[in-house]
């Protein structure tokens, strides 16, 4: 956890909040004295707690007008700690906003999820009590596209393969051969927001695109045709897909949606891309699917555990990609959602 507070992005040691770390066991103490000109009264200032790095301009941007507070992906515990005086609580994935965090905080306003997913905050407690919530999610689903066809690309040519032999001294010019992706078949489930989006760039570079939705209909159906998509059934995407890239979010009815069953369904020698929670694939059952040949390749954004110190059970796979939840990851995309965020912080002070 990172827990700082104050302003240009420096630590609190080097700025005008004085702050304090005690940590015996779990435990951890904190005070800080305000700057002098919120001392003198200044009450138009919002209270801030950001809980998941952000772009860094964005937190000194705000920090000029108002009272923040960082805790980076801290524990639950911590966050309880923090976050009792604070009116909005900024988040991306990675950290636990559930009931008890925001319970602890009585004059709590609103909640900013710089991103889309929503299965890391209790959104029970979220209806319940009438929070305003704001979800940024438009900058982070063009990344999210692009990445599933770096990872598509690179499990089509071999690049991982290419890349580590060439570093050893070895030439294997011929013996990598690869795959197209002109004329393949991309299938995505999920075709929302980034699902689409990726179809789109699957169409404009000659795939055939096909796509699957929870709630189909005609109107839907039109939507998508015009962008290039097909909206077919799951189990269609599932059989034609030389390329099967998840798009959906993780709840009860797509947990392990990816299981042994829907594995052995896909095209043989087919590539899975896992763009959306690491939840939604049962990644025992695609270890088994890759390593007896049904499957060609895996490329995963997302996993089961996340976090340092965890390592994916196909870690050890040659014919797999993996990367640290990075899809969003772009100095771009970030710069967006930050500017983002202020507005919508600024929206909120004006109206106080």
């Amino acid at each position: 956890m990172l827990l700082r507070s104050a302003a240009n992005d420096k630590w609190a040691a080097a700025t005008p909040y004085i702050m304090a770390l005690k940590m015996p066991g779990n435990a951890w103490e904190k005070s800080m004295a305000a700057p002098a000109s919120r001392i003198q009264g200044q009450d138009d200032t919002m209270r801030i707690l950001i809980a998941s790095p952000i772009y860094p301009g964005t937190i000194a941007e705000l920090e000029k007008n108002h009272d923040v507070i960082c805790a980076f992906n801290a524990p639950v515990e911590e966050l309880k700690a923090v976050i009792p005086d604070r009116q909005i609580l900024v988040f991306r994935s990675g950290v636990d906003i559930n009931a008890e965090v925001m319970a602890s905080a009585p004059g709590l306003k609103m909640l900013i999820r710089a991103g889309s997913g929503l299965d890391n905050i209790d959104m029970n407690y979220v209806h319940e009590n009438k929070l305003e919530l704001h979800r940024i999610e438009l900058p982070g689903a063009k990344a999210v596209s692009e990445l599933a066809f770096a990872l598509m690309l690179g499990l089509a040519r071999k690049l991982r393969q290419a890349d580590s032999s060439l570093r050893q001294g070895h030439w294997i010019k011929h013996e990598i051969k690869g795959y197209l992706l002109t004329g393949k078949t991309l299938g995505i489930v999920g075709a929302g927001n980034i699902g689409s989006l990726a179809g789109r760039m699957g169409a404009a570079w000659g795939m055939d695109v096909i796509g699957c939705v929870e709630e189909p209909s005609d109107a839907r159906a039109a939507e998508l045709e015009a962008q290039g998509i097909k909206l077919v059934a799951f189990h269609d995407v599932l059989a034609r897909a030389d390329f099967l890239s998840l798009h959906v979010p993780l709840n009860k009815s797509t947990r392990n949606l990816i299981d042994a069953n829907v594995l052995g369904r896909m095209k043989p020698g087919a590539f899975l891309i896992n763009l959306a929670r690491g939840g939604v694939v049962d990644e025992q059952a695609l270890y088994e699917a890759l390593t007896t040949g049904h499957l060609a390749g895996a490329g995963m954004d997302v996993h089961e555990h996340e976090g340092e110190g965890k390592i994916s059970p196909l870690a050890g796979l040659d014919n797999v990609l993996l990367t640290p939840h990075i899809g969003a990851g772009t100095v771009d995309t970030q710069r967006e959602i930050g500017a983002k965020i202020m507005e919508i912080i600024e929206s909120r002070q004006a109206a106080e």
